[in-house]
């Protein structure tokens, strides 16, 4: 487990000898799910935190232990109710869903946070070099002084996203238009996106 808390070693070595293996079970299935969780203890419980934000808690109590997604998250179980937390009174490990089903749903409840570290899904990187300059577009921005200025100070990203949008043009009307209306954007010093800002 990469990021532990003695606190909690110490809570479950606290515990009454039926909690401790479920502690420990939870425990192992929350790192495996989501290595980059981090573990506190708030209000005298083990908390699983994402990025700063709970995930789930469990606890130990003299006859069952509890955990439970924070917030609840869209995480429905049918034992939910009958105790704190989603899983009702866990007096044995038997009482929880099976190992990879409880994996899927806390990776579903780390997905849900908005966590994006939990479940690792890299984007592809866009090149930072800019495209080759069309003809068209360049005597197009050459013509109109102010966008041929603005142009220039554009950074690379904002050039290549004009340039993408100009070639991606199917048809040569399409491509004209858009020629015309990247340069009158360009001279009021607006970047490709600028609507969506």
């Amino acid at each position: 487990m990469a990021s532990t808390d003695a606190r909690i070693d110490a809570y479950i070595e606290k515990a009454a000898d039926f909690a401790k293996p479920i502690l420990k079970h939870l425990r192992a299935l929350v790192h495996q799910a989501c290595p980059d969780v981090e573990e506190a203890v708030k209000w005298s419980m083990p908390f699983f935190t994402l990025g700063g934000k709970n995930l789930a808690n469990m606890a130990a109590f003299k006859e069952h232990a509890a955990f439970g997604f924070w917030e609840g998250l869209g995480i429905e179980t049918p034992r939910a109710g009958e105790a704190m937390g989603h899983f009702g009174k866990i007096k044995s490990v038997d009482d929880l869903p099976d190992a990879d089903e409880l994996v899927t749903m806390i990776r579903s409840a780390a997905r849900q946070m908005g966590a994006a570290k939990a479940v690792p899904e890299k984007a592809k990187p866009r090149p930072v070099t800019v495209p080759p300059m069309p003809e068209d577009f360049a005597a197009a921005i050459a013509a109109v002084p102010d966008a041929q200025e603005t142009y220039v100070r554009f950074s690379p990203g904002y050039q290549r996203d004009y340039i993408d949008w100009v070639t991606d043009a199917k048809r040569a009307e399409t491509r004209l238009k858009r020629i015309a209306t990247a340069v009158e954007w360009i001279a009021e010093g607006k970047d490709r996106n600028w609507k969506y800002r």
